[in-house]
């Protein structure tokens, strides 16, 4: 089983969710470690449901789910409820906290989103449009609606050249913060 993680185009990866686990020491347990039984290695997993407690000490009983991003926040501790576990396996009975712990990422983006620089009402409208008319064109002309897409890159590329220059001359925390980024791929947006 994979780790399972929330990602937004928009702020990608300086904003990547997971549900997060805390033993009940409040410590941040290591990847579960399966071998593959071909004797050829395994692979460590961090997915919430493989802290189960069962191989107890190799995979650790879960007592909190919290959302968590790679910025740093982490999300509201959501205390596993064992008692329900008895019914159902962990994957199953600790899903709806996973929901929540989605949920929660959600929010936190959101609220990244709304600290960022805001676009003028008119361009937002328009880039709204323009996306609405591609995708229209995908239905009725796919290579159209690729050319478009083509098109938009280009302008993309050649319209930014100028503002990226003036970036690079501020702050880089400032920079980061206005597009909601961490000042690392804020760097490397303003040097492509």
């Amino acid at each position: 089983m994979k780790d399972e993680t929330w990602t937004s185009e928009e702020f990608v990866p300086s904003h990547e969710g997971r549900v997060g686990v805390l033993l009940a020491d409040g410590t941040v347990p290591k990847p579960v470690y399966f071998d593959s039984n071909s004797g050829s290695g395994g692979w460590d997993v961090r997915h919430w449901s493989v802290y189960d407690g069962r191989d107890h000490p190799r995979r650790p009983r879960a007592a909190v789910l919290r959302a968590e991003c790679s910025c740093g926040w982490t999300g509201e501790d959501r205390t596993v409820d064992w008692t329900a576990v008895v019914d159902l396996p962990f994957r199953d009975s600790g899903l709806q906290d996973a929901d929540r712990c989605q949920e929660d990422w959600d929010r936190h983006i959101g609220d990244v989103r709304e600290t960022t620089i805001p676009l003028p009402a008119e361009l937002e409208t328009l880039l709204e449009r323009v996306t609405a008319a591609i995708d229209q064109l995908g239905q009725d002309a796919p290579l159209a609606a690729l050319k478009a897409a083509r098109t938009l890159e280009i302008i993309a590329q050649r319209t930014a050249h100028c503002p990226a220059q003036h970036a690079r001359a501020q702050e880089p925390a400032l920079v980061a913060a206005a597009l909601g980024l961490n000042t690392d791929e804020a760097r490397k947006l303003t040097t492509r």
